[in-house]
């Protein structure tokens, strides 16, 4: 019993670690756009400066979006055929575990030697959202919008941002992973 437990507990652990590294993506588009009409970018400063997020992180998923606009053919320009903006949000998250799945006897039914062992954990995280918008320039219209969830954490911070811009932006073009 001992032995599945703890076989049931390091499968818990791994399935929690790695769904908090995923990234998760979606995308949405205009349908009734030509993609291949643009070649060009630049960022949005009014809307980037209303990103509520530090100016070194601000930095940081800039230049990761324009790595990967200009591993995919775009050149920067004063003036573009997509203005690139970006916002985000985030929440905390409190998840309490217990070790006690069992009913209020511990394991099974009837008094359980393990009982006294039944305990709570609790932590804390942060989710946070990162959208990125692409604006037809000449219209001042949205065309595309790209969200990567998942979460955040204070170390290894430029290779995570680096992280949920490139997945968010392997949906860029629309119509190509759908």
């Amino acid at each position: 019993m001992k032995h599945l437990l703890s076989i049931t507990s390091l499968l818990l652990l791994l399935v929690i670690s790695t769904s908090c590294n995923s990234v998760r993506v979606a995308s949405d588009y205009d349908r009734q756009v030509n993609f291949n009409n643009f070649k060009t970018f630049a960022f949005f400063k009014t809307g980037i400066d209303k990103a509520e997020i530090n100016d070194l992180d601000k930095r940081r998923i800039l230049r990761a979006i324009e790595s990967e606009l200009l591993a995919k053919g775009f050149t920067k320009s004063e003036n573009p055929d997509l203005l690139v903006s970006i916002f985000t949000k985030s929440r905390e998250k409190i998840n309490v575990y217990n070790n006690n799945n069992f009913g209020p006897y511990g394991y099974g039914w009837g008094w359980s030697p393990w009982y006294w062992n039944n305990y709570n954990t609790v932590s804390k995280s942060t989710e946070g959202i990162l959208y990125i918008d692409l604006i037809e320039a000449s219209k001042k219209e949205l065309v595309w919008q790209g969200q990567g969830t998942g979460y955040l954490s204070q170390n290894k911070k430029e290779e995570r941002i680096q992280e949920f811009v490139t997945k968010i932006m392997e949906k860029y073009p629309p119509g190509l992973h759908e």
